[in-house]
Formats: structure tokens, C-alpha cells, sequence
């Protein structure tokens, strides 16, 4: 029923001595936080050893939604606290957050698994996507040419239509995806071409998830193709965390160095990280408190769990169906639906007030506590994962039909993957990309399947 949470190749022995290490040495550890980071380094143990076989969606949904609700909050509980600003800082004892976060978040990965198989909607048809790309050469081109139009044009439209230009703004990946696949000799040049238009973005906006979340869905699709062995994986996986790592630290101060005039670019990323080291600020404990903040949801989720009931009472489902109504209509048939980032909501059921140009979400896991409490928010987050799990089972179905469809599946998921966002977006956009998926299935239907002439290449022959 859960094959795809124990019944996988990991290395169990290295689990079971990480575990007794953390034992060992850690012995203050409560049995909350050590059973909550054992669960995370299970998730990572998954997640790193799928890399050459899956796009792997549950198990960036299991080590995201780990790292903010069980990592950050543990290092937070057990040190870092000291160093954080009172007003980031947990604000209800350890027992009681991982007593309702702990299941809650178990129920969200079964959710995820039940039934999963061999994880059903991640594991690509290499051979007919190659045969695909083989038979529609100028396709993946086509994708990419529409990902660079539509994001340069999603700026001139209002919220709702500008988001479909920021789903099709992303094909450019899903088109250097099938170049990768589809082709014995790696295309290196398109590749960096696609991916220097998201570190640019990423650089001009000062926000890197993205980025870092399409990086690892290329190294997902080159893994798949090159079949790389665990050594390399390692190295690959270590210089990652440091990558991410140094973005961590360095995005606040370079943030703060655009804002001045410095230009956004890698120049001025390059000098903020020099200036982080030479004053030897990059890694100590108040710089790594600071970005743990990043990193530890759970403070936001404490400050709900002090709010609500005692001040504000449970929704009971009222404060969902304003976040499903604002996931689901476009704002022409409802105007005064929930607008992203609404500070009301927030500061209604956290008691924080947000200073301007600063976003948090409630989370999930905090909406589910909101409208149904401990209990009930753990079932909710159970539905939520069977939710996804749906979603994903569905792209499985439909693409034996249309061999390409799971190359789509980062596309509806790497919003949702993230645990710190607000419910109704990551809905919203769920909702919207398949819908949009849908459609263009549904209008080139003849034109995706296998062995059929395509317009485009009717067009250009």
C-alpha cells in the first residue's frame, strides 16, 4: 500500500548509523525532534537514491515539507532561537507544535504514497519520449521559443491572465527537457540558453526557489538520461547544499544591495559573498539563525497554534472555503476573493503585522489547523496529500496516450512543492496549470500522440 516509502533501494545500513549517531550524540534531543529528523532524513534518503530513475514529486513534497516543519523548527527549538529576533522566534513549547506537526505531516507523505506503486506520474517513457522528439524535431524549440515570448509579454496583463503567460512563460523548460531526452548527444548550448534566463529572473527579483527547484528538475532529467553512479550523485548532492547554503546567507545583504542601486547581477551577488566572508559573517550562528527563519515554517505555525482557540476560534471550514473559492474562480466572477499574500488573513489568525514588502504564508499545515484543529488538520493533510497523489496518478494514466504529458508534471508541481506557501495559491495554481494542460491536450490531441504529422511540422517543411 506504501511501497514507495519502504519497499525502495536505500541504504538502510547508513540510515540506521545515522540514527544511532544522532542518539549518541545528541542525547538531548527530544523523542519528538529525533523522530522528526530521522523522518527528514528518510525523505532525503528517498529522494537522493530515486534521482536516475523518477522526476521526483513526492519526495520534493516529503523533504521540503520535513525541512520547514521538522528541521528548522528542531535547530530553532535546540539553539538557534537564541540568536533570532524574539519576533521569529517558537512561540509554544517543543511538545506541543511536533504533537500536531508530526502527525500531521506523516499523514500528508501516506497521503502522498497510498497506493503510489512505483510511483506513478514520475517515472518518465524515456523510449517514447525519445521516439516522440525523433518523429517532432522542431517541437522542443517551439516550446522554448513560446516559454521566452510569453515571459516576456506576461508583464502587460492583469493577475489572472498574466499567470497563464507565467505557466506557458515556463515551457521553455519542459522544451530543453525534451531536448535532453530525445537526443544522444546533450544539447548544451539551448540548455544554457533556457536556464541563464532563470538565473537572470531569479538575480533581478532577489528570489531564488525557482531557480534552485527547476535545478534540480534538470538534474532529475540529465540523471534519468546519464544514469550516474552514487559517487557522483554524492558530489553532486554536496555541492548543491552549498550552493544553497551560500544563497541562504547571502540573499538578505544582497537584497539589501539592489535596493541601494548596486546592479542585480552575479557581480554584485559575487561582491555581497565577499564581503559576508571577509568580515567572517557567512556561517556564524546569528547569520545561520537568521536564514534557519527561511528554512523553519514551524514559527508561523506556533504563533497560529497561540492565537488559535484562545483568542481566535476555529474556522471550521469557513476560512477553506474562501481559500478554495479564490483557487478555483477567476477574479471577473469574484471579485473580492482572497488576493495573494492577504496580510488581514495572516495577521488575523497569527497576531503578526507585516512590515511593507514582506510575504508569509499560514502554510497548509497551517490551514488545516485553523479550520479543523489537531485532529481534523491531520486528516485534512491527509487529503491534501491523496489530493496530489490523484493529480499525479492522472498524468500517469493519460500518458501512455501522449508519452510526453509527464514532462508537464514540474510544471504543475514545483509551486506546490513549497510547504510555506499560502493554500489558496498553491491551489490556484495547481487548478490553473492542469486546466491549461488540459486544454492544449485537448486542442493538438492528434498532434501529441505518437506517429502523427504535427502542424508545426507540416509548417516548416
Amino acid at each position: 500500500m506504501f511501497d514507495s516509502l519502504f519497499k525502495v533501494r536505500i541504504n538502510w545500513f547508513v540510515f540506521l548509523s545515522i540514527a544511532i549517531i544522532l542518539f549518541v550524540l545528541f542525547p538531548s534531543l527530544s523523542w519528538y525532534a529525533y523522530f522528526a529528523l530521522l523522518i527528514f532524513i528518510h525523505q532525503v534518503f528517498l529522494l537522493f537514491y530515486s534521482l536516475d530513475t523518477v522526476i521526483p514529486i513526492r519526495y520534493l513534497f516529503g523533504v521540503l515539507m520535513c525541512m520547514q516543519m521538522f528541521l528548522g523548527p528542531t535547530l530553532a527549538y535546540y539553539g538557534l532561537d537564541k540568536f533570532q529576533y524574539s519576533y521569529y522566534t517558537m512561540k509554544v513549547p517543543e511538545s506541543r507544535y511536533f504533537e500536531y506537526v508530526l502527525p500531521a505531516v506523516i499523514c500528508f507523505i501516506l497521503g502522498l504514497h497510498l497506493k503510489a506503486g512505483k510511483l506513478k506520474g514520475e517515472i518518465l517513457d524515456t523510449i517514447g519520449i525519445k521516439k516522440f522528439a525523433d518523429a517532432h524535431a522542431s517541437l522542443p524549440y517551439w516550446f522554448i521559443g513560446i516559454g521566452f515570448i510569453s515571459s516576456i509579454i506576461a508583464g502587460f496583463f492583469s493577475s489572472d491572465l498574466a499567470f497563464v503567460f507565467y505557466l506557458l512563460g515556463n515551457f521553455k523548460f519542459i522544451g530543453a527537457f525534451i531536448l535532453i531526452l530525445g537526443n544522444r548527444q546533450l544539447k548544451i548550448i539551448e540548455v544554457i540558453v533556457v536556464y541563464s534566463s532563470i538565473v537572470v529572473s531569479s538575480l533581478g527579483a532577489g528570489m531564488f526557489h525557482d531557480l534552485l527547484t527547476w535545478v534540480i528538475m534538470l538534474g532529475a532529467v540529465l540523471a534519468i538520461k546519464f544514469k550516474p553512479g552514487i559517487n557522483f550523485k554524492i558530489l553532486f548532492g554536496i555541492a548543491f547544499i552549498i550552493v544553497v547554503l551560500i544563497i541562504q546567507q547571502v540573499k538578505g545583504s544582497y537584497r539589501a544591495a539592489t535596493a541601494k542601486g548596486d546592479a542585480a547581477d552575479v557581480e554584485t551577488f559575487q561582491k555581497v559573498y565577499n564581503e559576508e566572508q571577509d568580515n567572517n559573517q557567512l556561517f556564524s550562528l546569528a547569520n545561520l539563525a537568521g536564514s534557519n527563519v527561511r528554512i523553519n515554517q514551524g514559527f508561523i505555525i506556533t504563533n497560529i497554534m497561540r492565537m488559535v482557540p484562545s483568542k481566535v476560534p476555529f474556522s471550521e471550514g469557513e476560512e477553506l472555503m474562501q481559500l478554495v473559492e479564490a483557487a478555483i474562480l477567476p477574479r471577473v466572477w469574484a471579485p473580492d476573493k482572497l488576493r495573494a499574500g492577504d496580510r488581514a488573513l495572516f495577521t488575523k489568525y497569527t497576531g503578526l503585522n507585516l512590515r511593507s514588502g514582506t510575504s508569509m504564508g499560514l502554510s497548509s499545515i497551517g490551514d488545516a489547523y485553523i479550520n479543523f484543529g489537531l485532529v481534523g488538520g491531520c486528516i485534512f493533510m491527509f487529503v491534501l496529500g491523496l489530493l496530489y497523489n490523484l493529480v499525479l496518478k492522472q498524468f500517469h494514466k493519460y500518458s501512455k496516450h501522449f508519452p510526453i504529458l509527464l514532462l508537464f508534471v514540474p510544471l504543475v508541481f514545483y509551486y506546490p512543492i513549497r510547504p510555506d506557501c499560502e493554500l489558496q495559491t498553491i491551489l490556484g495554481h495547481l487548478v490553473k496549470s492542469c486546466f491549461l494542460i488540459f486544454v492544449i491536450f485537448l486542442v493538438w490531441k492528434k498532434e501529441f500522440r505518437m506517429n502523427y504529422r504535427p502542424f508545426w511540422k507540416k509548417y516548416s517543411s
